[in-house]
Formats: C-alpha cells, sequence, structure tokens
C-alpha cells in the first residue's frame, strides 16, 4: 500500500463502532476502520493502509451527520486521547457498549445462551473522575489554528494529556469536563506558576527536565490529593513549586511528590515523599471508609462503583455460611463492602500498598472477617493456601484489563467454587478467560454496569456456575 497512492472512497456510511472506539465501515464487502465517525454518518474516507481482511483510513469529509451525534463539550475532541466518544448521545454510547460486550461474549467465549440484564448508566456524564493523571511535556501539539495565525511560538511547554496516537506530545489543556472542580483550577495554576518561573519541563525522548507528571485525586467527601512527580532531583525548584501548591490550596489534603529518573512512568516501584497534609486521603462507600494513597487501585468513578458494589452483591446471592475469595481486591472495597453478609472473605493482590491500606480500612470499618494476602496471584493461589485458608463457595475475581493468568483460571477450576462473579473492564480479556472457564462452568447472566462516559470503556459483571 507504502507504494501506492492512498484511495478516496466518496459517500460511505459509517455503519457501526468497534474496539477502542474505532469507527466501521464497508465497502465492496471489505471493513474499513477509521476514527471520529458515528453510525449513520455519510462520508468520504482516504484509505492510507490495505491488509487482507481490512482496510484502514481517514474521515475527510462528512456530507450527512448522523442522527446518533451530538456536539462535544470539549474544544480539545478529537486531539485529546481522554475522551473518544463526546460527539455520540449517551444513551446511544450505551447502546453499543453493551453490544460489544454481548459479541465479544459470544465471539470470543464461545457462549450463547445467558440472561442479559440492560446496562446500568452512570448517574454522572461528566465531571465523574475520581483520578486523573496529566503529563509535562516540552513538546506542546500545536493546533491547526495555532498554524494558521502564522505566529511563532516560543513556549512550546505543556500540561495536559497526550494527543491521541502521539507519546512525546501533549495538549496545554484548558478546560477538561471528566473530573470535578478544583482539578481544573489546580492543574491550570500549576501550569501558569511552572512557565512564569521558568521551570523545565519533560522531554521525554532525552529523559530530562524537571517537571514530569500531575496526578490528582477527589473523593466523593470532597478529600484532595496532589502528586507531583519530578524528573531530575532539583532541590531548590521543587520546595519553589510545592510551596506554591501548599499555599494556593490550603483545601489539598494530601501533597505529595515523587523523584523519577527512570525511563517510565511508573510510580509503584518509587518512594512517595509527603510533603503536606496526610499521605493518603479518605473515600466513602456505603457507611464504610476506605484509605487511597498515591499507589493504590481504587475505581475512578466512586457514585458509579456504589452501584456496581449492590449488583455484585445481589448477583452472588451471598449467604451467612459462604466462604469467599476475592482475588485483585485493591484495597478491599468489594471484600469489605460484602463481608456482613457472609462467613469470611479472603482478599489477595500484588499491590503491597493496595494490601497495607485493605488492612487499615478494615479496622477502621471494624470488620473482623476479611482477611488480606500479598503476591502475584499466581504464585498465592495455590493448593497449599487453599488448605489454610478454606475451600471457597463463591469467588469474585476483578482483574486488570490484561485479565488473568491462565496458571490463576486454572487454578480456580481446581478449586471449584459453586460460583464465580467475574467482573471485568475489558470484556475481550474476559470472553477470554470465560471461555477457558466453560470446561467446568457455565454463564448464567450479565450485567453491565457503565462506569466511563464520554469513552468505549465499559464495565462488566459476569455470574458463572460450575456445571
Amino acid at each position: 500500500m507504502s507504494k501506492r497512492k492512498n484511495i478516496l472512497l466518496e459517500e460511505i456510511e459509517i455503519i457501526d463502532v468497534a474496539n477502542k472506539g474505532k469507527s466501521v465501515a464497508k465497502h465492496n464487502g471489505v471493513t474499513i476502520f477509521t476514527k471520529g465517525g458515528v453510525p449513520g454518518d455519510i462520508c468520504d474516507i482516504n484509505i492510507f493502509k490495505k491488509r487482507k481482511s481490512y482496510w484502514e483510513g481517514n474521515i475527510i469529509e462528512t456530507h450527512t451527520y448522523s442522527k446518533k451525534r451530538t456536539k462535544p463539550r470539549c474544544e480539545h475532541f478529537e486531539i485529546c486521547g481522554g475522551c473518544t466518544w463526546q460527539n455520540i448521545e449517551y444513551k446511544h454510547q450505551l447502546e453499543y457498549k453493551e453490544t460489544q460486550i454481548l459479541n465479544n461474549l459470544k465471539r470470543i467465549g464461545k457462549i450463547s445462551s445467558f440472561k442479559h440484564n440492560k446496562i446500568l448508566p452512570s448517574k454522572q456524564a461528566y465531571f465523574y473522575r475520581n483520578k486523573m493523571e496529566f503529563g509535562f511535556s516540552n513538546k506542546k501539539w500545536i493546533t491547526q489554528q495555532e498554524i494558521n495565525l502564522n505566529v511563532k511560538i516560543n513556549n512550546r511547554n505543556a500540561l495536559g494529556l497526550h494527543v491521541s496516537g502521539f507519546y512525546d506530545k501533549v495538549i496545554d489543556l484548558k478546560n477538561c469536563y471528566l473530573q470535578a472542580e478544583p482539578a481544573n483550577t489546580i492543574r491550570l495554576q500549576i501550569n501558569e506558576f511552572a512557565k512564569k518561573n521558568k521551570l523545565s519541563y519533560y522531554d521525554i525522548k532525552n529523559h530530562q527536565g524537571l517537571l514530569r507528571n500531575l496526578l490528582i485525586r477527589i473523593t466523593s467527601i470532597e478529600e484532595i490529593m496532589v502528586l507531583i512527580q519530578f524528573g531530575e532531583n532539583n532541590k531548590k525548584n521543587i520546595e519553589l513549586i510545592m510551596t506554591y501548591i501548599k499555599e494556593s490550596f490550603p483545601e489539598i489534603t494530601s501533597l505529595l511528590y515523587i523523584i523519577n529518573t527512570k525511563l517510565n512512568d511508573s510510580i509503584f516501584d518509587q518512594k512517595v515523599i509527603c510533603y503536606s497534609g496526610r499521605s493518603y486521603i479518605m473515600e466513602k462507600i456505603d457507611e464504610l471508609y476506605f484509605k487511597i494513597n498515591a499507589k493504590t487501585f481504587f475505581q475512578t468513578n466512586s457514585k458509579q462503583a456504589e452501584i456496581l458494589y449492590q449488583k455484585i452483591k445481589g448477583l452472588a446471592s451471598f449467604k451467612q455460611n459462604d466462604i469467599v475469595y476475592d482475588l485483585y481486591t485493591g484495597t478491599g472495597t468489594i471484600a469489605q463492602y460484602i463481608s456482613k453478609y457472609v462467613k469470611k472473605v479472603i482478599g489477595i493482590d500484588c499491590v503491597e500498598d493496595s494490601i497495607n491500606s485493605a488492612i487499615e480500612n478494615a479496622e477502621h470499618n471494624k470488620i473482623e472477617n476479611c482477611s488480606f494476602y500479598c503476591g502475584n496471584m499466581k504464585n498465592v493461589l495455590t493448593e497449599e493456601f487453599i488448605k489454610k485458608s478454606g475451600n471457597p463457595n463463591i469467588l469474585i475475581t476483578d482483574p486488570p484489563r490484561e485479565g488473568m493468568h491462565k496458571k490463576v483460571v486454572k487454578e480456580i477450576m481446581n478449586i471449584m467454587p459453586q460460583k464465580i462473579i467475574y467482573v471485568s473492564c475489558n470484556s475481550s480479556t474476559q470472553a477470554r478467560d470465560i471461555e477457558i472457564l466453560s470446561q467446568k462452568y457455565k454463564v448464567v447472566e450479565v450485567q453491565p454496569v457503565d462506569m466511563f462516559p464520554q469513552t468505549y470503556h465499559v464495565e462488566n459483571i459476569v455470574v458463572l456456575e460450575s456445571k
């Protein structure tokens, strides 16, 4: 294809959406993947890549706009990698998410018969995230408007989200509609102060620069965590900006920083330094409180998380003598939420900070029937561990996007709990694991829960029972 001219296809209809939010069209039986289209759009597509089973292209003109469209709220939409579906009316986003889950279960999981419940929408379509991470970069994305003005841009520093498809380009973000105030104000004022004081922004290619990342967490009880990741150990300038943040935003509960001089941004192997306030913040779900520190995972949509946990409880139909395993327990939120309905809960996770928080959370919530263990799941979940902890009647698993390790899936089938509640934010890997589990289990019920409006991501609960 690279040796041939690009092909222009005129007045092609967008007919569907696919994985990762791509839009789908058809031409003479060939599937075409593109970006930014909404089913019902009639557009011209420039084909730039051909494969045996599909083509890829860019929409260069839209002649007829779909009735499923809506006007995006964000001025950075289509450039920013944060939201992909702001141009699709929310009720239709839900339809496509639901269809995606069912297709994956049928196509990848090879499951044909099960009870399917309608997807539960998020109560908030915007400002629902409790956690956002932003990048500092000396490679600001230059917009088409700035190019048209033909004005020389001397300052290329930016603080925001990465441009879709570019690891080294960052949008100098104005307003973000995913996280509520004071998140925007904090980010904008830090950016303004850093530029004014000529602090160096990170150069990801050369791996140098002071300011590297900004993390903001805001809980439903209005506790705020701000963490700055520095790429250099410049004590004078670190003190300068941390003092500014502390004095400008006294409402911050936990003000932290990390000095990270390695090549990647991961903070799990880094020392977190508490500059001001506590080293953690608290979140409330129902009547329970949960301690969250910089390294711990917590559902990013707090209000919808409570709905998710209620559904897990309802679908599991717990009994007071049940022993429950909660795999990938994180800070133990699900384990503690269900604890009063069962005999005991065993939570396992590989992140030490999360397990420590889970233990502290259980003590704080006066829960005595939860035990938590730290380690790699495939190494912890052994026959010896089962003998020591007790065989579970019900197993809950909520793994990361990549799903469960094959050894973990195999061990679950050796344990043979009567019921498995599989929670996942990636229905593809969920369906892959379920296809293996189907040797001994049948899918009886599916409940999608939308945690991520304006994106193609969706949470899904699948109930499996032993055959």
